[in-house]
């Protein structure tokens, strides 16, 4: 059901209703429908794009931090890799001793780095509650 209005517009976006309307766009009513129509619909969706838009910025600036970090984790941890591997001589297959106590230490790192995680605990810029370092 279509209701008739009686609106007073500028002089200027009647004569550019009026152009549009000449052309093939359809019929002044028509044209001032769809665009009412239009901007009512962004009116509601521009309060939420506002809302979501800080929600957006912080999670932007939190997942850009969250590279960095790992950009620095990976890095730092490629370094050690490399200079352990540069300076540390392999074991002779014989010493049975020194492998068993590499794979003990290894399983320790591992249960360290499982008890940090479990407790939400953070190492970076902090030194660790190692039970036993050696």
């Amino acid at each position: 059901m279509k209701v008739r209005q009686n609106l007073y517009i500028d002089r200027e976006l009647s004569d550019a209703l009026e152009a549009l309307a000449a052309g093939t766009a359809g019929n002044k009513s028509r044209l001032v429908n769809d665009a009412l129509a239009d901007w009512l619909s962004r009116r509601g969706t521009k309060q939420v794009d506002d809302l979501l838009k800080l929600r957006l910025d912080r999670i932007s600036r939190e997942i850009g931090n969250a590279r960095r970090d790992i950009d620095v984790l990976l890095e730092s941890l490629s370094l050690f890799v490399r200079y352990q591997l540069m300076v540390t001589a392999p074991l002779p297959d014989a010493d049975a001793a020194a492998i068993a106590v590499g794979r003990d230490r290894f399983e320790k790192f591992v249960a360290q780095v499982g008890r940090q995680l479990a407790a939400g605990k953070r190492s970076i810029g902090h030194a660790p509650d190692l039970e036993d370092p050696a």
